[in-house]
């Protein structure tokens, strides 16, 4: 069996290994091979799910109206810095720690304790710890941005600050510790997440959800529909985050050969198949091909690949896009009728992309792909989507729960809410002293 073969078919540290000879390494302190295009590769992805997070600043701030623009990019801006330096001082030792009781790592690792520049085998073998880290440090600081869209145009700054670092240490850190760490409770059981479909989305998705309904709906939206008050905002937003999941999800390889290559190629399908599924499904809907449309079809075809990424061949993403391309548009239109004022969808694409990712990752898996992974339903093994479905259960209503009463705790303390005036006035304004245009 050819190098190639080998290394797109086995697990990520055997597959780092069996590279080596075809790789520059360097020792670390302890002796303990470092590989430089394994690390190059995670450092380059690492930057590549950063800009993610602005990226989605600009997606959500286009979908909003003019007065609260500059405050919706301002919630993906500064979520960068908060959740940077909560990672570093305590988030990455309680998600990637030394296992307690299978939910939550221990405070070993805080302030980066024991977290160097050798690898750490249990996570990644052939890239320094501090890589892996930083690489991680990303995914926890895009998924409560993600929540934001939730809450659009109404929620106090001060209030939102509070529950994003609640909503990290609380929700997000002992989730990737039940699928990603070591000891970790889903993990044990087998649930297959490559790059975030769980932790990420669903985890966020469903937190929206519970976010929208504690905080009530926007003042006047009932008089008619919110248009979007900039549409190439959206797109660009759209293609930035579209560019960068190919570090969210090839970078989760944590090596740079044939593993990370196929999930590669199978983002860049889904993404494609879904944005032409909403694209169709808005023409025959609507009679128009719309462009913010076609624009939220990619980035939950990107949602819904990416638990699945590291496990399925590029014909499973066709049909994974295609699912979520209807689903998600069908999920949109279905809250569009409720009473529900998740502002920006966040449920719609990132909920329901992420589980039926989750789900179709337990249908279509196959060890051929990644052996250090499982065959799904499709290939003979219809226990992986029962482990699939336990981990979108647990996941979907621990988040749900935790954030809705982190929001009503938030709401009888602080206030969630700015003041009517303040809300008719505008966030930009209101919030932070600035327009975002001067005409």
């Amino acid at each position: 069996m050819s190098i190639k073969r080998r290394v797109a078919t086995m697990g990520l540290a055997a597959a780092a290994m069996l590279a080596a000879p075809a790789i520059a390494f360097a020792d670390g302190q302890d002796g303990a091979k470092v590989s430089s295009g394994d690390t190059a590769w995670i450092l380059a992805s690492a930057a590549l799910v950063m800009i993610m997070t602005p990226a989605l600043g600009f997606f959500y701030g286009g979908m909003v109206r003019h007065k609260n623009a500059l405050g919706t990019i301002m919630h993906s801006f500064v979520i960068v810095a908060l959740i940077s330096v909560q990672w570093v001082l305590f988030g990455y030792s309680l998600a990637f720690g030394p296992d307690k009781w299978g939910i939550i790592g221990g405070l070993e690792w805080i302030g980066l304790n024991g977290v160097g520049m050798d690898p750490n085998p249990d996570y990644a073998a052939t890239i320094p710890h501090e890589a892996f880290m930083i690489f991680q440090a990303m995914f926890a600081v895009i998924t409560p941005a993600l929540i934001t869209g939730a809450f659009a145009e109404r929620i106090k700054f001060k209030t939102f600050l509070i529950f994003t670092l609640l909503w990290a240490t609380i929700v997000y850190d002992p989730i990737a510790h039940w699928v990603w760490g070591v000891g970790g409770w889903l993990r044990a059981l087998g649930a297959l997440d490559f790059a975030g479909g769980t932790v990420v989305h669903i985890a966020a998705g469903t937190g929206a959800l519970a976010a929208a309904l504690a905080i009530g709906r926007r003042k006047g939206v009932d008089n008619g529909a919110v248009e979007p008050h900039n549409v190439t905002m959206i797109v660009l937003g759209a293609g930035l985050l579209w560019f960068g999941w190919f570090g969210f999800n090839a970078g989760s390889a944590l090596t740079s050969g044939g593993l990370a290559a196929n999930a590669f190629v199978v983002t860049n399908t889904a993404a494609a198949m879904a944005a032409l599924v909403w694209m169709t499904m808005s023409w025959a809907f609507t009679g128009k091909a719309s462009v913010v449309g076609t624009a939220a079809g990619a980035v939950s075809g990107l949602v819904a690949i990416t638990p699945a990424s590291g496990f399925v061949t590029p014909m499973g993403a066709i049909v994974i896009g295609l699912g979520a391309g209807i689903f998600c548009f069908l999920a949109v239109r279905w809250r569009s009728g409720t009473k529900v004022d998740d502002s920006l969808d966040v449920w719609a694409c990132h909920g329901v992309g992420g589980t039926w990712g989750a789900l179709a990752t337990g249908l279509f898996a196959t060890l051929a792909i990644n052996s250090a992974g499982a065959d799904g339903l499709f290939y003979g093994n219809p226990g992986q989507l029962w482990n699939q479905f336990v981990a979108v259960v647990a996941v979907s209503v621990y988040s749900f729960v935790m954030t809705f009463v982190i929001m009503k705790i938030l709401d009888m303390t602080v206030g969630l809410r700015v003041e009517d005036h303040e809300e008719t006035q505008g966030l930009d304004l209101s919030q932070h002293g600035e327009v975002a245009y001067n005409f």
